[in-house]
């Protein structure tokens, strides 16, 4: 099982804590960090007064990924203090794992800092990743949303790394930076419906102030920018159940999917 959620912990707020609570209620599972995990800048004070005491308690099984927050001071330094390894390279901020049947890919979608275009080093680690993985499910997930219906925007930067995993199959797409949550029907490399296609969620309701939505992007199934929580991921050999868990107790999003032929 995995469990996700972006834009987290400010000082000043207690939301954090309340989507803590939830990830307590699953001590087995993963945690997808996805990006923003501190505000407004991450140095080692603020990881230390506002992220540790709320989801620093599952630190141990934390794989992040890494927000343009997370880089806001000392190009990220603190970020990778913090969670070592288990955050990939330093400067790097692009990693995979495995979980179960499942390949887990880990992006850093900073692009104007990092690269994200073909011939890049991320684009060119990841296509070497996905050609040398085996497993018949592929998640992946990183900050910046490539599809969104809230206010920042489509980010067209990650076109390349959208299409790689498309082109090799990938089923899911998480990601945070708008703070809200939203569900894609499935897309393809070019970001048309496609029922063979990824299906992203935007998670980016960790904790930090909600973003109301700038409007319904195409493709988008739901939206709800109103409700802090977390994402859980049941990942089985073949398919993947979704429940979208708030704050309030409740369950505001569930459906399932199968891996693709």
């Amino acid at each position: 099982m995995l469990v996700a959620a972006g834009d987290i912990a400010d000082c000043g707020l207690e939301e954090d804590s309340a989507t803590a609570a939830l990830i307590q209620e699953h001590p087995d599972a993963v945690v997808a960090a996805i990006g923003d995990l501190v505000y407004p800048n991450a140095n080692a004070e603020t990881f230390d007064e506002c992220y540790d005491p709320a989801w620093g308690a599952f630190r141990d099984r934390t794989r992040p990924a890494v927000g343009n927050h997370d880089l806001s001071a000392d190009a990220g330094a603190a970020f990778w203090s913090y969670f070592g390894t288990d955050a990939g390279a330093p400067g790097e901020g692009w990693y995979s794992y495995d979980l179960g049947a499942w390949h887990v890919v880990v992006l850093n979608s900073n692009c104007d800092r990092i690269g994200c275009e073909e011939g890049s080093a991320q684009h060119a680690w990841l296509l070497a990743d996905l050609a040398a993985a085996d497993a018949d499910c592929t998640l992946a997930y990183w900050h910046h949303a490539r599809f969104t219906s809230g206010p920042h925007g489509d980010d067209p930067r990650l076109v390349p790394l959208w299409a790689a995993l498309a082109d090799a199959g990938a089923e899911l797409v998480l990601v945070g930076h708008d703070h809200l949550y939203e569900r894609f029907a499935p897309l393809d490399a070019a970001g048309a419906p496609d029922p063979d296609g990824m299906r992203q969620f935007i998670v980016g309701s960790g904790g930090a102030p909600h973003h109301p939505a700038a409007r319904v992007a195409p493709g988008s199934e739901l939206i709800i920018d109103d409700a802090h929580g977390i994402l859980r991921l049941e990942l089985a050999a073949d398919g993947y159940a979704w429940s979208f868990l708030t704050v309030d107790g409740g369950e505001a999003d569930s459906g399932s999917g199968s891996c693709r032929p």
